[in-house]
């Protein structure tokens, strides 16, 4: 990802919204918003967001999977447990 393709300021997605979302939406990307200079919004694509959280989900669940096996506790060993041991900690 090169920065300065994208970087916006927040005038620049008043004033090109439509057009801004069109193009996150056509290629998946993540834009960083700043304003006075200063990066302070992530406007992303909802398919690569959703993408983003199932992963942070799954690094969690190995997480708490490497804690348990250190407890000598035991590890969920299907995917409805895991999805069940997700569901909990949401």
């Amino acid at each position: 990802m090169r920065l300065s393709e994208v970087v916006k300021s927040i005038s620049y997605l008043k004033a090109n919204a439509a057009n801004l979302i069109e193009e996150i939406n056509k290629g998946q990307k993540t834009f960083v918003i700043t304003q006075n200079g200063e990066a302070k919004v992530i406007v992303q694509d909802i398919k690569v967001y959703e993408k983003t959280q199932e992963t942070l989900a799954m690094l969690k669940l190995l997480a708490m999977t490497r804690d348990r096996s250190k407890e000598a506790k035991g590890i969920p060993k299907t995917f409805t447990d895991l999805r069940s041991e997700l569901k909990s900690i949401q």
